[in-house]
């Protein structure tokens, strides 16, 4: 069986000051339905984040809401104290009343108080990447992302990230704070953040598609996507992150999975190499 290595998949210096392999792993998958409460095999997430660390990933995705706190706590009792090259990246911005409730809060205090709280669940002294999850509307975005940027002068936080924005909402950000990485949906079938990723690419900032799997029934034979999968006998969650990561070289996917055969299958995506004949069929699919 041929190595699988996230290391395949390249390397970025995110933000100038963390080099990291750019197929990462994102945690939210790692908790009860709903992203709420503890998973139904928390040994198995255990599993998970370990063989993540052993196939090569060294950029992990959470955040405090995902639980809220049970990944980020995971993520403790599975890999602290972390290898020098791993780099947690966390966020705050959602406050959580249940299962899939999900409510923005920006405000400076609540921001401050997350943070704190995220370097105690993860064991660190700094959060290498901290996102602002989403912005609040209710709060000038100057004084959310001020207060990130007061955060990373105490040296609390390493980076400064922002989730879920456009064009001008970055514009806006980086007049208070240097802004390393923006976290949007995007995907084979989902590219409406397409201009995001040509600014973030032309300014060497990071862009971190969350729900990087959306292939379905498109990956099925007689799909759009099937005579590729045939061909180069690779899954479907392989072939749309392979597309992904040849997109361009600022993107960081992070596939998330409760399942190390899942893990596997997704980080073995690192090493399938598409042609330039592939890569333009794949992006003119549409779902």
């Amino acid at each position: 069986m041929a190595t699988i290595s996230a290391a395949q998949s390249g390397t970025y210096v995110l933000g100038g000051k963390y080099p990291i392999n750019r197929l990462g792993f994102g945690s939210m998958q790692l908790t009860g339905p709903g992203v709420w409460g503890d998973p139904e095999d928390p040994a198995e997430a255990v599993r998970v984040l370990r063989r993540s660390v052993e196939l090569g990933v060294n950029f992990i995705d959470t955040a405090d809401s995902y639980g809220p706190f049970v990944a980020e706590q995971l993520i403790k009792k599975a890999l602290h104290p972390y290898a020098d090259d791993v780099i947690i990246a966390t966020k705050a911005g959602f406050t959580r009343s249940g299962p899939n409730d999900w409510r923005a809060v920006g405000r400076p205090e609540y921001l401050r108080q997350q943070v704190e709280l995220s370097l105690r669940h993860l064991g660190l002294d700094r959060i290498p990447l901290l996102q602002l999850h989403r912005i609040d509307p209710k709060v000038p975005l100057a004084d959310q992302v001020g207060e990130l940027k007061l955060l990373q002068d105490e040296g609390k936080i390493g980076l400064i990230g922002l989730s879920e924005v456009d064009v001008d909402e970055l514009k806006e950000a980086q007049k208070t704070a240097t802004i390393a990485s923006v976290q949007n949906l995007y995907n084979l079938t989902n590219r409406k953040s397409e201009a995001l990723l040509d600014f973030v690419e032309a300014n060497d900032i990071a862009f971190v598609p969350w729900f990087p799997l959306a292939t379905g029934k498109l990956a099925e034979p007689g799909g759009p996507l099937g005579s590729i999968v045939k061909r180069l006998g690779v899954s479907g969650s392989q072939l749309a992150l392979a597309w992904l990561l040849q997109r361009s070289p600022v993107m960081l996917p992070i596939p998330g999975t409760s399942s190390v055969d899942h893990l596997e299958d997704n980080i073995a995506a690192a090493g399938v190499k598409l042609s330039a004949d592939d890569v333009e069929a794949l992006s003119t699919v549409r779902s």
